[in-house]
């Protein structure tokens, strides 16, 4: 079945895709950390700043062009002009490069679902994920030694994803995310209740939500919260522009786009209550301040909470297999949706089938996902999703601003957008923040991320970050340059 006549089965199915794109694992480990050390309660106006200003103004531009053509995203930014063709391709191959390395952070946690039955990382899971597990290594030749145990880990991860991939869009992505994305939900519910039951928990939450107003006059606090949204909600990544492309006729795209931002809003708050709840609890046991504690990334999910588990007593083996069950759903919903942008291109252009094509690009990249089933695997991906998520990304956003909002002409979405919106109405707001406000706050933060690399980053880490930028050109201009084997490629209705 070709997956141009491919759509979602119900407009809920798209809704909960979209939410299960945007609940990641940034919500679980980066956003409690962002919200404590920019300012606790005060970030809250930036934060929410962010969203009004850039979060829904932009989904709501993704989704309006996304549903205009109906087909990938490739094949949309051609026709709207032939010479940006070659952006077509980068954001889709830079995002599936994210799924690559997420898979090895996928396998990791799978392996930890099973030890926290026995919580079998031992006494010290700091020297067992990092000595013991990941083996980490900075030298290259560490590439040489392969842990077996987290490729099979990987390889487990990468069946479950072609198990739903590679079926008609309604029948796999969407039934499993009507199933995953409540339950990601109520397992939070659980969880979050649990810990806010624990001694100490207060202690945390007061940290956390401690305000300090003066860093409202930070600019990075700004910069901080604009940044959030950008990956909570996976802005311009071609993601949302595909799954709107396959929403159904008549479909209320501004308040769907609204339901989404909140959602993602309300579950990584509620995952930032349980996560300083734990945070409170370890500091009362352990008499370590919490600021001492805190920390983003996989030192929170593999480090901080496995050594919460240990001092939790006989409750750590309930809530020890329900937090990196939650933690491994929320990866996979997130994960399912970074191979659909390129998947759909490579349909249009080259005429294969949705099936045929999952199954190719989930074999190339679990073939390539083993480079971090090695002992340089955690250095590897470190410096990759640096430079994925600081530079190629950013880079794509503003692009993606500038030729949906000022080459397709975002104005002659309005009217259409609007007549089948049911809560906000589009005018010349609108047009406004996604011409002119967007790009220029997506460039300061794009600066930003460059001097970061440049001036923080090692040798090691500047000579593997041109590696990663030279394989996501390459392959961007292979995919650019190859001829079409679908004679439908140069063809693009559009609706509005």
């Amino acid at each position: 079945m070709s997956q141009d006549k491919n759509e979602w089965g119900s407009n809920l199915s798209f809704i909960l895709a979209m939410i299960g794109s945007a609940v990641g694992l940034g919500n679980i480990w980066r956003y409690p950390y962002v919200l404590y050390s920019n300012g606790g309660g005060a970030f809250y106006i930036p934060y929410i700043v962010a969203i009004l200003l850039m979060g829904i103004p932009f989904l709501i531009l993704e989704y309006g062009v996304g549903y205009n053509y109906k087909s990938s995203f490739a094949k949309a930014i051609k026709k709207i002009n032939v010479k940006w063709e070659y952006l077509g391709w980068f954001l889709p191959v830079a995002v599936f490069m994210i799924m690559i390395y997420y898979s090895a952070i996928l396998g990791w946690d799978g392996i930890y679902m099973i030890l926290s039955f026995t919580k079998g990382w031992g006494a010290d899971p700091n020297a067992f994920f990092s000595t013991t597990l990941l083996q980490s290594s900075e030298s290259v030749s560490s590439l040489l030694n392969f842990i077996p145990i987290i490729a099979i880990a990987m390889l487990v991860g990468w069946v479950i994803i072609w198990f739903i991939s590679h079926r008609d869009l309604e029948e796999g992505l969407g039934k499993v995310s009507k199933v995953l994305v409540p339950l990601l939900f109520l397992i939070m519910v659980v969880i979050v209740g649990f810990s806010l039951t624990l001694p100490g928990a207060s202690i945390g939450l007061a940290e956390l939500f401690n305000p300090d107003w003066s860093l409202l006059f930070n600019f990075n606090i700004w910069m901080a919260a604009f940044g959030q949204i950008i990956f909570s909600l996976s802005l311009g990544m071609s993601i949302a522009f595909t799954y709107a492309s396959y929403t159904k006729d008549g479909s209320d795209l501004i308040t769907n786009t609204i339901s989404i931002a909140l959602a993602n809003s309300l579950f990584e708050n509620f995952a930032a209550l349980g996560v300083f709840s734990i945070l409170g609890y370890m500091s009362m046991q352990s008499g370590t301040a919490v600021a001492d504690l805190v920390t983003q990334g996989t030192g929170l999910v593999f480090v901080v909470y496995p050594t919460v588990f240990n001092v939790l007593g006989d409750w750590a083996y309930v809530l020890g297999p329900l937090f990196f069950i939650t933690v491994y759903l929320a990866g996979l919903t997130s994960i399912l949706s970074t191979i659909e942008p390129l998947s759909f291109s490579i349909q249009n252009k080259f005429g294969l089938t949705r099936s045929r094509t999952m199954t190719i690009l989930i074999a190339v990249g679990a073939i390539v996902s083993m480079l971090y089933a090695t002992a340089f695997g955690g250095f590897l991906l470190g410096v990759v999703d640096t430079f994925i998520n600081q530079i190629a990304i950013l880079i794509g956003v503003v692009a993606e601003c500038i030729v949906f909002a000022w080459i397709f002409k975002a104005e002659k979405l309005i009217d259409f957008l609007n007549s089948k919106s049911k809560t906000l109405k589009l005018g010349k707001w609108w047009l406004l923040i996604v011409k002119y406000v967007l790009p220029i706050v997506v460039t300061i933060i794009w600066i930003g991320g460059m001097v970061d690399v440049i001036s923080n980053g090692t040798f090691e880490q500047l000579v593997f970050t041109l590696i990663s930028a030279a394989v996501l050109l390459i392959a961007t201009l292979i995919f650019t340059i190859l001829p079409a084997k679908n004679p439908e490629w140069d063809n693009a209705e559009e609706r509005v």
